[in-house]
């Protein structure tokens, strides 16, 4: 024992206590900022938010079923990431944690409607902050099965990555839970790294050329001037039988063209018809891109945020051939497959549009279809069990914070896969905040199932059921109608007679700009209009006040804010809030949301008069915000 010159025995020091490591921050990729731009700029819609169930036979075994999740979550390094703490203007960054588990809420047989359960998982939102994209909810059934519900955030995880964690867990639970191998490489961090080194100067350049040009028709349907006064998303479908749809790929491939080509055919025909006259018009598109045919190893594989959509954009013209169409289509398919990791968001900046006018308002999709799933290897029953998880209750129950919300009416789903040995998987796709949605995949009996999910603001139910059935019936029509010298104008002849579909304006006008900024990336303050104030009430403060910061004046209401601060957000330039009093609850709400959306949390600044408000927005801009503490 050491002992201390002149006295009893020196105790040895205590074992100094090791913070855990702070998880390396990786800057967002351009997809992940436009799904959280998106996600904040229409909030309380449970948007972006995908589940995949399937019910798994019994009995039972929570403590097998937890041990499983942990295998895959220790394997896969997304459903360990969140986002990290903000620390500079930039946008945000995310943080693959060491560790972390998913929540699993097991409820008891009876205590929920099935529905009710899909649609408040839905519509409750992440903590995007949280180590896990990945919430699982467990329904008991009598007789000791139970249905299994996944529900994911698209800013981490897309539809084919959520199938291969399910496929993983299936494998984890079919052995017991026992770990093989180590963490899956390439993982979301390898994407991460892919996509930030890529040299963006020869896709700034196509797309400074290739976006769609300012006077694009972007939605099929004609300007209602007045609002639908619905809310929510609708969700219809119509089907062409095998026989319709074989019709369909044969007069495509004879045009050498593809059965998705011929479906962006159809729509750049109703786009035109809502929007065009006897002259051209351009028309534009979003067409989603897998993102997993690009030159990284295991892509394909890879679970992460990888789908997207690109614009296409192509000119209709009356005169011009069904075939001549089709070519163009094609060759924009084609210009895509060597972008798919570039983001929407990167192809507007690229343009040079203006930040507030959508490229589009529709997108288009036909996934090829997934193959079905081997049956999972048979149930072990042999051999010791592993060790039980640790005493943390990886099972919470029901009816603390967290609580799903009231039970809300739900989309219908669609499989997504074959049976496998726990039962068919199948998915309810993300809402986004894009009007128009239009899947289209072929059905175990080879018919063509056309899905069209529309934002009831902006496309009544009576519109989009129009929209969809004028889809169908050119599908149908041209096969047997259009020839090989069939024009534009003459396959549009087969809706005489059909009305041309509405379209609510948007909700939000664009805000008003009182002075532009002097630089890029000078910063942008916002400010918001008490309700009942005159549109004007802010002009004063940019008479005779000189400034590097752009200042504009916004509409009353957290949507319009936000969605004037979606811009100045994407590329990553400081933000004020401010306004008069009457607006400071309003300006703290928004900037809340900001924080947690991975962005900084802005300052915000109000007085009383136009003179002391144009010094508490200086004094704003000037100080140093710290990352907000409380997470939020």
């Amino acid at each position: 024992m050491t002992r201390r010159p002149g006295g009893g025995p020196r105790r040895a020091p205590a074992p100094r206590a090791h913070a855990a490591p702070r998880p390396r921050a990786h800057p967002a990729a351009p997809l992940q900022v436009d799904v959280l731009l998106d996600s904040l700029t229409h909030p309380g819609r449970g948007l972006h938010t995908g589940q995949l169930h399937w019910r798994l036979p019994g009995p039972f075994d929570a403590e097998r079923f937890t041990r499983a999740w942990r295998t895959v979550t220790d394997q896969e390094a997304v459903l360990r990431t969140g986002l990290a703490p903000a620390t500079g203007t930039g946008p945000p960054a995310v943080a693959v944690h060491p560790a972390a588990g998913p929540l699993i809420v097991r409820h008891p047989a009876g205590s929920t409607a099935w529905e009710a359960l899909l649609a408040a998982e839905r519509m409750r939102e992440f903590d995007l902050t949280r180590p896990d994209p990945l919430r699982i909810a467990v329904l008991d059934e009598p007789g000791g099965s139970a249905r299994i519900l996944l529900t994911y955030h698209r800013a981490f995880l897309d539809p084919v990555s959520a199938g291969h964690l399910v496929d993983a867990f299936q494998r984890a639970h079919a052995a017991d839970g026992r770990p093989r191998g180590g963490e899956r490489r390439p993982d979301l961090r390898d994407h991460l790294q892919w996509i930030g080194s890529r040299d963006r100067a020869p896709a700034r350049a196509f797309w400074a050329e290739a976006a769609p040009p300012a006077g694009s028709a972007t939605l099929p349907a004609g300007d209602r001037g007045r609002p639908t006064h619905q809310r929510g998303h609708g969700l219809i479908r119509q089907r062409l039988t095998p026989a319709e749809a074989a019709r369909l790929r044969a007069w495509a491939a004879a045009r050498g063209a593809a059965e998705s080509t011929a479906l962006q055919a159809v729509w750049a025909l109703l786009l035109y018809r809502a929007h065009g006259g006897p002259d051209a018009l351009p028309v534009a598109f979003g067409a989603a891109v897998s993102g997993r045919g690009i030159p990284l190893d295991g892509a394909d594989r890879l679970p992460g945020p990888l789908l997207g959509a690109l614009p296409v954009a192509v000119e209709v013209r009356p005169g011009a051939t069904l075939a001549s169409l089709l070519a163009a289509l094609t060759g924009r398919a084609v210009d895509l497959c060597a972008y798919e990791w570039v983001s929407a968001g990167e192809v507007h900046r690229w343009s040079g549009r203006d930040p507030y006018e959508p490229l589009t308002e529709s997108v288009l999709s036909f996934p090829a279809p997934q193959e079905p799933r081997p049956p999972a290897p048979p149930r072990a029953h042999a051999g010791p069990r592993p060790a039980a998880p640790p005493p943390e209750a990886p099972f919470a129950e029901p009816g603390g914070p967290g609580v799903p919300s009231p039970p809300v009416q739900a989309g219908a789903g669609a499989v997504l896969g074959g049976v496998g040995g726990a039962g068919a998987v199948e998915g309810w796709e993300a809402h986004t905040g894009t009007p128009l949605a239009l899947t289209a995949r072929h059905d175990a009996h080879g018919g063509l199932v056309l899905t069209l999910v529309h934002d009831r603001t902006r496309i009544a139910d009576a519109d989009a059921d129009e929209i969809l059935r004028q889809t169908a019936r050119l599908l149908r029509a041209l096969p047997a109608e259009a020839g090989p010298g069939a024009t534009v104008a003459e396959a549009l002849r087969t809706l005489d007679g059909s009305p041309v579909p509405l379209a609510a304006p948007r909700p939000h006008p664009a805000p008003r700009t009182l002075r532009a900024a002097s630089a890029p990336g000078s910063g942008l303050v916002c400010l918001l209009r008490p309700p009942g104030a005159p549109e004007d009430c802010y002009d004063g403060l940019a008479r005779g006040r000189r400034g590097t910061r752009a200042l504009l004046s916004v509409a009353p209401g957290a949507t319009a804010a936000l969605t004037a601060l979606a811009p100045a957000l994407a590329a990553g330039v400081p933000v004020v809030l401010g306004g008069y009093p009457e607006v400071e609850g309003l300006a703290h709400e928004v900037a809340r949301r900001v924080a947690a959306h991975g962005w900084r949390r802005p300052p915000v600044a109000v007085a009383a008069t136009g003179h002391d408000l144009a010094g508490a927005l200086t004094a704003a801009g000037r100080k140093r915000i710290q990352p907000d503490s409380s997470g939020s």
